[in-house]
């Protein structure tokens, strides 16, 4: 059963406003979010990063595999979810390290991503989680600083040969968020 977690608004101009939702992750989902990580990264993140950084990062839609799935699964991860298709997700593991944030490049700026952050800080907090961390994305970093996170240290990464620049970041979760 797909419990919702919090109602979001989205407005589309040929309908007007219509709605969205935020709620638990069901394996179903797994597709969607394989889908949603794509395309976050190839046309969200051209901004941040250029496409050789991103064919690295994510060069093709990831297959909705047992691994994936079970990445995802494992974790406390929430979809937001318009019209019966994923706009985006995250996933908060159990030692408090923030691992997936995407959220579809249409949706971005609409609140999505402030809804799924705000029921896995939720979450974290009834779980009597002291900390957060995560390794943020350009983008990503600005968003996460907006909710009161601190960069712990930049860092280097190297994926498929290429060098990527991302952020390791931190909350308390006594501080604001």
């Amino acid at each position: 059963m797909q419990q919702a977690l919090g109602p979001g608004r989205v407005h589309d101009p040929r309908c007007g406003d219509v709605n969205w939702s935020v709620r638990q992750y069901i394996d179903a989902d797994c597709a969607g979010c394989m889908n949603v990580f794509f395309r976050a990264v190839q046309i969200g993140a051209a901004g941040a990063y250029d496409q050789a950084q991103r064919d690295a990062w994510c060069p093709e839609i990831p297959q909705a595999s047992q691994e994936n799935c079970d990445r995802l699964a494992g974790a406390d991860s929430v979809v937001a979810e318009l019209d019966g298709t994923v706009i985006g997700f995250m996933s908060l593991e159990k030692d408090g390290h923030l691992d997936m944030a995407f959220v579809a490049p249409e949706h971005m700026g609409q609140g999505v991503a402030g809804a799924l952050y705000d029921q896995l800080f939720a979450k974290a907090q009834h779980r009597g989680l002291c900390r957060l961390n995560t390794e943020a994305s350009h983008l990503a970093r600005g968003f996460f600083a907006r909710k009161g996170w601190q960069v712990v240290q930049p860092e280097t990464v190297t994926r498929r040969g290429v060098s990527l620049e991302r952020f390791r970041m931190q909350i308390e979760i006594g501080e604001k968020a």
